[in-house]
């Protein structure tokens, strides 16, 4: 009877560990779609924008980009290598709690990132002639941003020349560019005018 009795509370363990395995399953497709939900509603009325950060090097800047993607609905592309891991406390503390309304795509390099998205490219740097407010985006366009200390590479910046856009600013030896995550919010909100709200 000991024997049987052992055998039986063994078995009850199993079935018990069984059903907490499948309701810890069941919780995460749960929680997937919740957040495949949110991301959805994110966007929802608006039409899509991507923003894609070439070698970006400091996580506060993208943690804030992350978070002007959530208030957008735009996607995020981030090219390799970056300057941090998506695990560092100053991306999350700069993205607050919008990293997971965002989707966030990346590559190994610009490259990668070319050939998996054919489209419309706007490359933004203060190398351009042209003013961002001149160029025309169009939904599902492209706003390409180079990293904080260099910018576009010179190969990238060559290649797609009649892309180029930049913002209008004062320049002198100490004065070189914008901070990263605020020319990306200036960029946005002139495409989401030019396109208009859904």
């Amino acid at each position: 009877e000991d024997c049987l009795g052992r055998l039986a509370k063994i078995h009850k363990e199993l079935q018990n560990r069984k059903r907490l395995v499948k309701y810890k399953r069941e919780n995460k497709k749960r929680e997937n779609k919740k957040r495949e939900n949110k991301k959805r509603e994110n966007s929802k009325g608006m039409d899509m924008i991507n923003i894609v950060l070439v070698e970006p090097e400091i996580p506060q800047n993208t943690g804030n980009i992350i978070r002007t993607c959530a208030c957008t609905g735009a996607v995020l592309h981030l090219v390799h290598p970056l300057g941090f891991s998506m695990d560092e406390k100053s991306l999350k503390r700069a993205g607050l709690d919008y990293i997971d309304l965002v989707e966030i795509k990346h590559y190994d390099d610009f490259s990668d990132f070319v050939s998996q998205n054919p489209g419309e490219y706007f490359l933004f740097s203060t190398k351009a002639q042209k003013l961002y407010t001149d160029a025309e985006y169009a939904d599902n366009c492209y706003l390409i941003f180079g990293k904080e200390t260099k910018g576009l590479s010179d190969e990238i910046r060559n290649a797609y020349a009649n892309s180029l856009v930049k913002l209008p600013m004062k320049t002198s030896e100490r004065i070189r560019s914008l901070n990263l995550s605020n020319t990306v919010c200036v960029a946005v909100f002139e495409a989401i005018r030019q396109i208009g709200m859904k």
